[in-house]
């Protein structure tokens, strides 16, 4: 999705707009108002308010499955795939703490492009649950509920940026910590 220089404008504000007062208790009169625009002057831009919550939660999503892919065309061993997961997924939500929050907690709103959305919410669960799922094959351990256990890591991902000042230094160290609790929390500390 390419979006033009006033559009991507238009996102930028719509994203403070949104994390300030939620989808619903933002208007497009609240967002021209911040624009400093005309709210008609804003439909030569977007065809709706929906159509920016599309563009933050199809966006954000495609980042996920960008930073998957990656993953899943690593070759290496389940438990380092898991773990570059973590990594990767926390820096998309961490680099765009906002538009996570957004995604996370708007995305029921979109009308049209619900079903669709839903569908690649499921798609990218799924896959991120045979990753899961690799790793207890490799360990030969029983996974007695692999769906909840993805949900669950997905969830506290997702969530992250709740946990952490936005004025923390490293994201590394927050990645880092995530990590050592989903990690070794599900699969024990086997720490050297």
């Amino acid at each position: 999705m390419e979006l033009k220089e006033k559009q991507r404008k238009i996102l930028d504000v719509a994203v403070e707009l949104f994390k300030e007062k939620g989808y619903m208790g933002s208007s497009v009169r609240d967002l021209a108002t911040k624009l400093n625009i005309k709210a008609a002057s804003l439909y030569a831009h977007i065809r709706s308010k929906e159509e920016i919550l599309e563009w933050i939660c199809f966006g954000i999503a495609q980042e996920f499955f960008d930073e998957l892919q990656e993953v899943k065309n690593t070759e290496i061993a389940p438990r380092e795939k898991l773990n570059l997961l973590l990594d990767k997924h926390l820096s998309v939500v961490l680099k765009n703490r906002d538009v996570t929050h957004i995604y996370s907690n708007e995305w029921r709103h979109l009308e049209e492009r619900l079903p669709e959305f839903i569908k690649l919410r499921k798609d990218y669960q799924q896959e991120v649950e045979e990753i899961i799922s690799e790793i207890y094959k490799a360990e030969n351990w029983e996974l007695k509920s692999p769906s909840f256990t993805t949900r669950f890591i997905l969830h506290t991902l997702n969530n992250s940026y709740f946990w952490f000042k936005r004025s923390s230094d490293s994201t590394d160290e927050i990645t880092d910590e995530i990590r050592e609790k989903i990690l070794f929390g599900l699969l024990g500390n086997q720490k050297k």
